[in-house]
């Protein structure tokens, strides 16, 4: 019976591949060591322990931060070294800078002791066919150093406006003359301030600060502020306008509004421009006194320029060689008579 048990249709090499002996034997005893793992498990963690890194060892050993600590302090130190070369950098050029200056005005001043005898004047500008020659030599950009040639300039003006107040003043005492014959005396006196005090003004307190600005004299300045202090004093009495002062101010021409009221207003404009050359004058005398104290003039250079002045000068020599012959001769001649 046996034999008809069997299936007749299979095929007798179709055989199951996994009920073979050697692989149902491997996979059961897979099976079997087989189980749910954990790793928390005491008996696993038992068996990686040996394994574990300690903080300590892994944290002992940067490999990064050595090498950025280091870039930062070289990029300090070339940033420091960088601005130090700048800050030289900028010492070198403004001492180069006023070793120009100097030698611009060393440069300036034996050119100018060269060309004394060869320049011709130029001051006042007159045409050639002119009988008057000019008087005076005058060269902002080549005798006025730079940064004192915008304040000379402005005392040049300075004194142009007084010119032309003054021209003005004559102008406004001749109307006030017409006015009233007793004024004449404003009028008469107008012309003499306008005759005197323009070549004085030039001579005593322009030319004088001309000359300390371009060869930084002490003397110079000294001269200009006695003088310029006087001249405010001047102007001031000149704004005031006393009558019979030759002075067309302000009370002269509040005066002459109930007579003239046209020959007031004339005589108004002028005491406004006596006025604006006041307040120049005080404002201009500042700015030169400032830019005096930066010079390093001092009274005692001034005592010392004055001194070797006169003693170099031919004219003071020629006269104190004279009055020393003559001194002399005398004394001879008491003594040959005793």
């Amino acid at each position: 019976m046996s034999g008809f048990d069997s299936n007749p249709f299979v095929d007798p090499m179709d055989i199951e591949p996994f009920q073979d002996a050697s692989i149902t034997q491997v996979t059961s005893g897979a099976s079997e060591n087989t189980g749910e793992f954990n790793p928390f498990s005491a008996n696993d963690m038992g068996i990686h322990t040996g394994t574990t890194i300690p903080i300590s060892a892994a944290s002992s050993q940067p490999a990064i931060l050595p090498t950025s600590v280091e870039q930062s302090a070289q990029a300090n130190a070339s940033a420091g070294q960088a601005n130090l070369i700048k800050q030289q950098e900028e010492l070198e050029k403004k001492a180069a800078e006023l070793e120009r200056k100097e030698q611009e005005m060393q440069n300036r001043a034996a050119g100018r002791a060269l060309n004394t005898g060869s320049k011709e004047n130029n001051w006042p500008p007159l045409p050639s066919f002119s009988p008057v020659k000019p008087c005076f030599y005058q060269d902002f950009e080549e005798d006025i150093p730079e940064e004192y040639r915008r304040i000379c300039k402005r005392m040049y003006y300075l004194w142009m406006f007084h010119s032309a107040t003054l021209f003005l003043n004559v102008l406004a005492c001749l109307a006030y003359f017409t006015t009233d014959p007793q004024y004449g005396v404003d009028f008469g006196l107008s012309i003499l301030w306008f005759i005197l005090f323009t070549p004085v003004s030039f001579i005593c307190w322009y030319r004088p600060v001309y000359k300390a600005f371009r060869s930084d004299s002490s003397f110079s300045f000294f001269f200009f502020f006695f003088v310029f202090f006087f001249q405010v004093a001047v102007y001031i009495i000149q704004t005031v306008g006393i009558p019979k002062w030759g002075n067309s101010g302000w009370i002269a021409s509040i005066s002459m509004i109930g007579k003239n009221l046209a020959v007031a207003v004339v005589m108004m404009v002028v005491a406004g421009f006596f006025t604006v050359n006041a307040v120049l004058a005080v404002i201009l005398l500042k700015m030169v006194h400032s830019k005096y104290r930066r010079t390093g003039a001092s009274f005692t250079k001034a005592q010392q320029e004055f001194s070797h002045g006169v003693l170099t000068n031919p004219s003071v020599q020629s006269a104190a060689t004279s009055a020393a012959t003559s001194a002399a001769q005398g004394a001879f001649s008491r003594n040959q008579r005793n």
